[in-house]
């Protein structure tokens, strides 16, 4: 049987990925408004309280109850060397049972990206879903557009899938977005990205 974790670290070579905590507030909502620019064009509409302690704490209950009843598993990535908050990363609608699978979504501060950090953040979740979580198969999606979320799938070793219509909404509008999977026993052959 599936032991759900109560607190959950994994290790990389340059951070710590973690749940997120009350006294993560501050760095949180100063990256995400340093960032807005950079994040909106990728993401649902921010509600008018996106950025506020309430808002905050309501998303570090949902992050240990998620982790509690094993439907998610919501991270932050937090670099060694300074402690700074990166971006997140959220393995969200573990499904159990036939499925064994979950969903992929992330973002990364605009200082922060094309570094590697969210290619290495990817890896180690990855990892950890296939041999901590046992699960058989991770899905992600993002704009046809987006080639950096893209390329970075890619060279997690996702694979193309196919194009999901109207899939979500992003900044207020219903959009059509390319589907990736990584497999556990992925016998569809390497991938051609390096």
């Amino acid at each position: 049987m599936f032991a759900r974790p109560r607190k959950v670290r994994i290790e990389t070579e340059r951070m710590t990925l973690r749940l997120p905590a009350h006294g993560d507030y501050r760095p949180w909502s100063w990256l995400r408004k340093e960032s807005r620019d950079f994040l909106i064009p990728w993401e649902p509409t921010w509600a008018a309280d996106h950025l506020t302690r309430r808002s905050f704490t309501n998303r570090v209950y949902w992050a240990g109850r998620a982790v509690s009843g094993g439907t998610a598993l919501p991270l932050f990535l937090i670099r060694r060397s300074d402690e700074a908050l990166l971006g997140a990363i959220t393995l969200d609608n573990i499904r159990r049972g036939p499925a064994q699978a979950g969903t992929l979504g992330y973002w990364i501060g605009e200082s922060y990206s094309r570094q590697g950090y969210m290619r290495e953040a990817i890896s180690a979740v990855v990892h950890y879903a296939f041999t901590t979580l046992d699960l058989s198969r991770i899905e992600a999606a993002c704009l046809p557009e987006n080639a950096a979320s893209r390329g970075v799938l890619e060279k997690s070793g996702f694979k193309y899938e196919g194009v999901a219509q109207s899939y979500l909404q992003i900044n207020g509008r219903w959009r059509n977005h390319v589907l990736y999977a990584n497999l556990r026993n992925d016998r569809r052959g390497r991938t051609d990205a390096r």
